[in-house]
């Protein structure tokens, strides 16, 4: 497992990403500037940048009321939450009882809330809220329930994170709404990196998946942008086609969501970026890319 300074493990999440953002920053003199992440999840590159001072702060976003809860407790309840942390019997019995709370849409106590939700991704395999336990409900898997729950390590990177709270901006909004009506807000100097839902796989992984015409929205906003920003998808036509406009690249990623994998995954760029030399070689050119009648629920206006 890599080592990462977020307690929140994330289905396709791209922490091993953070050398190319830190190379972006330096190369486009956005060091010390700020970082913002409409799809926060897990914020692994994020909360990089911020606790090893290559920003002076960050912004987090997440449309999900259960990440959003789970965040909320680490900034503003991070006592409580790290002595729930220590507390707790990580055992079949607690993780139906957390899932309950999870799956309450009358819950309303945002720590017991946030805290489900950490308990979920950490004793759930490949951190899948709605996935199924780490070894199986009758505990015969190679791995069982508590493996990846590290009560003294989770404790750490939650308090560690707390003591940034100044510097960390948190919503739960749409992120086309997000970027719309936050940025205009933050510095000039800060870079705006989207990892939506997967295309292909969003049901799959994630809580709150995106529909064709919300692919669409975001693309049109992201269009708009005054801030310099990137953008990380799986490689679908649908997608390719949705960002014809900017420079997009291709390159194999290694990630962990049910199965480890390599996948193909696609990066596209703002034209005003300075990229790595490396990026010339995964460049997609025009001429080349896959074009696919778009289908009608992709052309409704943001």
């Amino acid at each position: 497992m890599p080592v990462t300074d977020t307690p929140l493990r994330y289905p396709g999440g791209k922490s091993q990403l953070t050398p190319v953002v830190v190379d972006i920053l330096t190369r486009n003199g956005m060091l010390y500037g700020e970082y913002a992440e409409p799809f926060a999840g897990g914020a692994g590159i994020a909360m990089t940048l911020l606790l090893n001072n290559y920003v002076s702060g960050i912004y987090l976003n997440d449309i999900d009321p259960a990440i959003y809860a789970f965040w909320h407790s680490v900034l503003h309840q991070p006592d409580a939450l790290s002595a729930r942390i220590q507390q707790v019997e990580v055992t079949i019995e607690e993780w139906h009882r957390q899932r309950k709370v999870f799956l309450d849409p009358d819950c309303t106590d945002i720590l017991d809330k946030g805290f489900a939700t950490l308990f979920l991704n950490r004793t759930n395999r490949s951190g899948i809220l709605r996935g199924g336990v780490i070894g199986g409900l009758q505990q015969t898997g190679n791995y069982k329930i508590g493996c990846r729950f590290n009560k003294a390590d989770l404790t750490r990177k939650v308090r560690r994170i707390a003591d940034y709270q100044d510097q960390i901006t948190l919503t739960c909004m749409d992120a086309a709404k997000f970027v719309k009506k936050v940025f205009p807000k933050s510095s000039s100097n800060t870079l705006v990196n989207l990892d939506p839902p997967y295309f292909g796989k969003g049901p799959e992984l994630y809580t709150n998946f995106y529909k064709a015409a919300d692919h669409a929205k975001l693309a049109d906003a992201v269009s708009l942008l005054k801030r310099r920003w990137i953008v990380t998808y799986d490689d679908t036509p649908e997608i390719r086609q949705l960002y014809d406009a900017h420079p997009t690249y291709s390159s194999s990623l290694n990630y962990s969501a049910q199965i480890k994998r390599v996948g193909v995954e696609l990066l596209v760029a703002d034209r005003r970026l300075k990229l790595p030399p490396s990026f010339a070689s995964m460049e997609i050119t025009r001429t080349s890319r896959v074009m696919v009648r778009q289908p009608a629920a992709m052309r409704i206006a943001a």
